[in-house]
């Protein structure tokens, strides 16, 4: 199956080489009331600043161009190295002579306890040579891209020439512009789509108070309205994230961080993981839920690091938040599909607020598509709530009939209606990631209602294929494969395997 290919990001800010030295605190020097460092020789390198942006959005699996300057000295070497090493494309960044890589070297004590940082930087603005390089740089196939990435630390790459300047050629190209500020001085980004500032950096922006979250939102519609841009996403720690659109609030995003440990980097994951999301289909909106847990994940680790989607998947699933991040799931417009299977609130009321799909993907589009290209499809359904070998066989089988094999599954809601209150043993999400490993099976399509009919009405398969010792005619949607042309099979199942079968052995023992 050919992977879905999605536009690049291009991520353009400053650079920074995040450095780690692991020793043991014990006592106080006696020359001065100091504590007294001893190294290990454990030393760790991170990419930091913008270069921790890039490698985050690397990571999640999008394409990523990386604008910054670095020095021509050893900690440069070093940064482009590791950024290499994460995927991330190193063709446009400047090497000077005349400027050091900025370089943060932090000592880390007992505990992942941070002792002292030293900081090795020039943060003065880039000569107009070098601006003019920058641009440059930018403009080289500027329709690649599907977002640019601002990443401000103030270290004199996005003065507000080149910022501005960046603005209006993506504006000009149609392209979205995401900025991760740090000016006091918001007409440096006017005209960008979305700005990102954490609680301190809105006060300045606005000019207004944040002490509360309400106070924060009135000072984001301010800001929105005053920089004439689209979004104002605006961080506020403890209190989570607000999201202001078009000068009016949109939604609160509370903070999912079950401890604070170091909130380093948080803010590069944040819009690292709101930026892709946008890029893969995600609206705005939907892109700030997993941003904010891709943000709390990261403030309960020790220094930056690369937050991976399968923890922001595990950490949304533990939530009740149904997630996949693999291009095999997809959802069908109009089927309930992907939900959320929540136990509802203390009367039994359902709260589907919470149903997010992780990257959405369009299975009618993509199915079309492939169909276009003359590719036969093949559906069949289930539960497949314990996979044991009779499945895999079956499902073998189903997919030797065509060339796409796209596989119906049912809710956690609609196993239980289905099998009793004791099943499923296994959750949508866990059953959907079994399947999605197995290599016959192309597409998964989850679905809360008992049988796929609508599913099927969607889809329209070539073949629709089912288990067992059905007879075709009494197949689920049998008659709109046939009323189309297609055809409707009886596959048998591999004797003395079950899942029935499992259970029972499991209760004997």
């Amino acid at each position: 199956m050919t992977e879905k290919k999605y536009k690049k990001i291009l991520v353009v800010g400053d650079a920074m080489l995040d450095e780690y030295h692991f020793g043991n605190v014990d006592r106080i020097s006696p020359e001065a009331p100091v504590p007294v460092f001893l190294e290990t020789g454990r030393v760790r390198c991170t990419a930091g600043g913008a270069a921790n942006v890039a490698v985050n959005i690397a990571a999640i699996g999008i394409d990523t161009d990386f604008l910054s300057v670095v020095g021509s000295d050893e900690n440069g070497n070093k940064l482009l190295a590791l950024l290499r090493s994460q995927k991330v494309a190193v063709e446009k960044v400047v090497v000077s002579k005349d400027r050091p890589t900025t370089c943060k070297v932090r000592f880390i004590g007992q505990n992942n306890q941070q002792v002292l940082r030293v900081d090795a930087e020039e943060a003065a603005d880039i000569s107009e040579e070098m601006v003019d390089v920058c641009i440059a740089q930018a403009k080289e196939r500027i329709e690649d891209y599907g977002l640019l990435l601002l990443s401000d630390y103030k270290k004199g790459l996005l003065t507000e020439e080149v910022t501005q300047k960046l603005i209006k050629l993506c504006v000009q190209h149609h392209i979205p512009v995401f900025v991760d500020v740090k000016e006091k001085n918001y007409h440096k980004y006017r005209g960008a789509t979305l700005l990102k500032p954490n609680r301190k950096e809105l006060e300045w922006l606005s000019g207004h108070k944040t002490d509360t979250v309400e106070n924060a939102i009135e000072a984001a519609k301010v800001l929105c309205r005053e920089a004439e841009v689209s979004y104002v996403l605006a961080t506020l720690g403890g209190d989570g994230m607000i999201l202001i659109r078009d000068g009016e609030f949109v939604k609160r995003a509370e903070s999912t961080a079950s401890e604070v440990y170091d909130v380093t980097g948080a803010g590069d994951t944040s819009i690292a993981y709101l930026a892709a999301g946008v890029v893969m289909g995600q609206s705005v909106e939907k892109a700030v839920t997993i941003s904010n847990y891709a943000a709390g994940i990261q403030v309960s680790k020790a220094g930056t690091c690369v937050v991976a989607p399968g923890e922001v998947m595990r950490a949304m699933h533990m939530d009740d938040i149904t997630v996949s991040v693999s291009d095999k799931v997809v959802h069908i417009g109009g089927i309930s599909a992907g939900k959320s299977d929540m136990t509802g609130d203390k009367n039994g009321n359902r709260d589907d607020s919470k149903e997010l799909d992780f990257y959405k993907t369009d299975g009618v589009e993509i199915l079309e598509k492939l169909r276009a290209e003359g590719k036969r499809l093949v559906f069949t359904n289930g539960c497949f709530d314990i996979l044991h070998s009779g499945h895999v066989s079956y499902l073998q089988a189903a997919r030797s009939l065509g060339d796409i094999l796209v596989v119906g599954v049912n809710s956690d809601e609609s196993v239980s209606r289905l099998k009793g209150k004791e099943r499923p043993v296994n959750s949508l999400h866990d059953r959907l990631q079994v399947l999605e490993a197995l290599a016959c099976v192309d597409y998964v399509i989850p679905f809360r209602e008992d049988t796929p009919a609508d599913l099927i009405e969607k889809l329209v398969p070539d073949v629709l294929v089912k288990g067992g010792d059905y007879r075709p005619e009494s197949i689920v949607g049998a008659d709109v494969v046939k009323r189309n042309g297609g055809e409707v099979l009886v596959l048998p199942f591999v004797a003395g395997k079950s899942t029935t079968a499992v259970l029972e052995r499991l209760k004997s023992q």
